[in-house]
């Protein structure tokens, strides 16, 4: 696995010295009340995205966060737990597990909430995860698992899969690429690394998520990311990379196939109060009902005028018809 040693020696060294342009996010770091993130963990923010929704983090949930950076989002999951070990951070870099101590240390003197001892930081690899079966309500990586090949992705998604409770989300912020990725990329060790060359697509993506067995799966941001030129690599073409934001919930998987949102609604406008689509659906007269890919379908497939189905807008946050 000589790619999984490119991709430790580039984080060890970032650990030793912050890599502020390892990773590019557009999205904007939380600010929630009395919450102030040490300068040197947002420089080692090396994420695509964010993993951090707060409607996922009630009752003080256990939290896991595999791959643990800086520990910004440590921190930020901590805020809403704010209970010794509730907050998990597995890394198999020994000297991002240190920078990240250190981090623990400056933030506890920023923030008079906040103990050390609310991160249980454990060294462990994403393969193997030093965690118990079904003790985790939330599960989180950001930008890691794009990093691994196919056989390893599926352990890892495997693993996540395993210490989760019955319906408890694993929350994933990781690289896509539509436009597909030549093999020369795909096999450039550094580039894989650099979490860019081992970018799936989106239905790529959500089926490795499906074929693990997660029931319900959101998809709750899709943003740019990256370009890739010719002038800078050996391809023919510009290759567009973006991130996406995605929760899978370990739901029982439904006969008919999981629960994919990807921010499709569905409008009754017509001449009654209400539309019932005789299969557990009911749409109140012109009020949107946000549904999943497979219900969006079958209502499509109805034909009916009064019906309004609008396209993916890959945001979903919840309140759909599953």
């Amino acid at each position: 696995m000589s790619y999984l040693n490119a991709t430790q020696d580039l984080y060890r060294n970032a650990a030793l010295t912050p890599d502020v342009g390892l990773c590019c996010t557009t999205t904007p770091v939380w600010q929630l009340p009395g919450l102030s993130i040490p300068k040197r963990m947002q420089e080692m923010n090396y994420g695509c995205g964010s993993t951090v929704y707060p409607r996922d983090l009630a009752n003080n949930p256990t939290i896991l966060y595999v791959g643990v950076g800086g520990g910004m989002e440590l921190l930020q999951f901590s805020y809403f737990n704010r209970q010794a070990g509730g907050t998990i951070g597995v890394d198999v870099v020994d000297e991002m597990l240190s920078a990240s101590e250190e981090n623990f240390k400056t933030a506890e003197t920023q923030n008079p909430w906040f103990k050390a001892d609310f991160v249980d930081l454990r060294h462990g690899d994403a393969l193997d995860l030093p965690v118990e079966s079904e003790s985790v309500d939330v599960a989180a990586q950001n930008c890691l698992f794009n990093i691994f090949k196919q056989e390893d992705l599926k352990l890892a998604l495997s693993e996540m899969y395993r210490v989760l409770k019955p319906h408890g989300r694993l929350v994933l912020s990781d690289p896509i690429c539509d436009g597909g990725m030549p093999q020369n990329l795909r096999e450039d060790e550094q580039l894989r690394a650099l979490c860019l060359s081992g970018a799936l697509s989106l239905e790529e993506y959500l089926k490795a998520l499906t074929d693990e067995g997660f029931g319900t799966i959101e998809v709750r941001a899709r943003r740019p990311y990256r370009v890739l030129s010719p002038a800078q690599y050996a391809i023919q073409e510009v290759i567009f990379i973006e991130s996406v934001e995605v929760c899978a919930i370990k739901d029982p998987m439904p006969a008919d196939g999981p629960c994919v949102f990807t921010g499709k609604t569905a409008i009754y406008y017509g001449p009654h109060p209400y539309f019932d689509d005789q299969n557990g659906h009911v749409l109140l007269n012109n009020q949107p009902l946000a549904v999943c890919d497979k219900t969006a379908a079958a209502l499509a497939s109805l034909g009916k005028e009064d019906l309004l189905i609008t396209p993916s807008t890959f945001f979903y946050d919840g309140g759909g018809c599953c």
